[in-house]
């Protein structure tokens, strides 16, 4: 098996990985992100057209009628149509705007749903969903210091932050949507992040205990090269399948597959050059990972 040196360059990685930090914690702060009507409230209007639906003239109209910052976008087929209004519209309004809609139809306007969310409601799963990315951390760190050791839980964790706030951030820089359903890939992150973690770092430990005459760089170096074809596999193969849902999977689960395809390839990253790069700087040696001996276990042990 061919070793390769990732940890050659393992100050450039940090270097990068903190620029990219310091502009997504910047965005955030500056910018914030551009919460959808789960976060903010509003009214989300689903119609079918008998036909083709005029996307340009629905907005035209709107932007008429007072609905300047409607967002009009086609739902699953060029005949559905999916109408976001900001807060402080109320689901009442909501149906008028469908009888609008189908005054300047000619043909038949189905209404398939209309829902209304409240910023009280919105409020409360911003506080929910941060509350339960914290908790999820917490719980992380205490089971990784569990399981392995006190600086794996620590590189876990960092590595843990640096994912979730870096598909964040890119949400914040490239103002995209940010929804429930973005929140729950955030979640859906961390334990993707964490099982590949917790795969090279169970790696890492096997290897300080066995390899008895290479440095802390060199096994770091031999565990990631054993493990990483198991992680491209498993990375590319689940980039597949979420490029196959941003495609087709339509409107609603689009910006769950594009904050999931972040958090795969930014995961893949972090287990390699975040984690790794921690112990290294928390100065990780066979010491830390030697078994503990029962004091009294080698005279039970002598004939």
């Amino acid at each position: 098996m061919k070793v390769i040196d990732f940890m050659g360059i393992r100050r450039i990685a940090a270097g990068f990985s903190v620029v990219v930090l310091i502009a997504c914690v910047t965005s955030l702060a500056i910018n914030g992100l551009n919460f959808g009507l789960d976060f903010t409230g509003g009214t989300l209007v689903e119609t079918h057209y008998s036909d083709t639906a005029p996307l340009v003239e629905i907005r035209s109209i709107l932007a008429e009628r007072g609905y300047a910052d409607a967002v009009v976008v086609a739902f699953g087929s060029d005949q559905d149509v999916l109408i976001r209004l900001p807060k402080g519209f109320s689901d009442t309004q909501g149906a008028e705007l469908l009888t609008l809609l189908q005054q300047s139809y000619d043909g038949a306007v189905e209404l398939r749903r209309i829902e209304f969310v409240g910023p009280q409601v919105g409020d409360e799963l911003k506080e929910q969903g941060g509350l339960a990315m914290l908790v999820a951390l917490g719980m992380v760190m205490l089971y990784i210091a569990f399981r392995f050791q006190f600086k794996f839980s620590v590189g876990a964790v960092v590595a843990l932050a640096h994912d979730v706030l870096i598909t964040v951030g890119l949400f914040s820089i490239m103002d995209w949507d940010f929804d429930l359903t973005v929140m729950a890939a955030v979640l859906a992150v961390i334990g993707y992040s964490l099982n590949d973690t917790i795969v090279v770092s169970d790696r890492i430990r096997e290897n300080f205990r066995k390899i008895r005459k290479s440095d802390p760089v060199s096994i770091i170096n031999i565990s990631l090269s054993e493990t990483l074809g198991r992680t491209l596999v498993t990375s590319l193969t689940t980039l597949l399948v979420l490029m196959a849902l941003f495609i087709f999977g339509g409107e609603m689960i689009h910006e769950f597959a594009r904050a999931l395809m972040i958090g795969v390839v930014v995961g893949t990253y972090s287990s390699i050059y975040v984690a790794a790069n921690v112990l290294l700087g928390m100065s990780i040696s066979k010491e830390d990972l030697m078994i503990p001996v029962k004091e009294g276990a080698e005279f039970e042990a002598m004939p």
